[in-house]
């Protein structure tokens, strides 16, 4: 359980930045921006959710906010066994096949693709592509952390698949609300 009596605590005040086992790393290192990259996401996921009133959206986003704490925390804790314990959160199998049922489901009642989808449209869409963004720069800076720190491999999959689950919720939002806003190559060349 979390228990936070003290907001702050001076220790980062010389630009390093505490993980799980006690370690200390750089504020700019890799890890600290994959990290600080994952809690922007779940930010704009929580602003994207101001705007959606789909209710089964608004649950599995609700579902996703809590894994991104897990992931959080995931990434915070470093080792070489990536195996969940009482007290070691990692991200699960489990976890990205719901993200991945959620995806089928959601894709089922979508058109097929026929253009680039431009980021925007109504009912919440507009706010969820752009935490589909921050997503793609969350796992671009896990990808480049994982080339100095030993990385829960499941975490850098639910982040690849949590981007496409966001992408499927922006069009099915869309669908409701006007349909997806493609891309028109070269329309403003005269």
């Amino acid at each position: 359980m979390v228990r936070l009596n003290k907001i702050y605590t001076k220790t980062g005040d010389a630009g390093e930045t505490g993980l799980a086992d006690g370690s200390r790393i750089r504020k700019d290192d890799p890890l600290a921006t994959a990290i600080g990259d994952v809690d922007e996401a779940n930010s704009a996921i929580g602003v994207a959710l101001l705007a959606i009133t789909d209710s089964n959206v608004h649950e599995m986003l609700g579902r996703i906010q809590n894994e991104m704490f897990d992931l959080g925390a995931d990434l915070a804790t470093p080792g070489e066994d990536f195996a969940p314990t009482d007290m070691t959160l990692r991200i699960v199998q489990p976890q990205i096949d719901r993200l991945e049922g959620e995806i089928d489901r959601m894709n089922e009642g979508l058109e097929p693709l026929r253009s680039f989808i431009l980021p925007g449209g109504e009912g919440g869409s507009a706010q969820l592509h752009l935490a589909r963004a921050i997503t793609r720069r969350a796992e671009r800076s896990a990808v480049a952390a994982s080339r100095l720190h030993s990385l829960n491999p499941l975490a850098l999959v639910y982040l690849n698949r949590l981007s496409d689950h966001l992408f499927v919720a922006c069009r099915y939002l869309a669908k409701t609300s006007g349909g997806d806003v493609l891309w028109k190559p070269g329309a403003t060349r005269t």
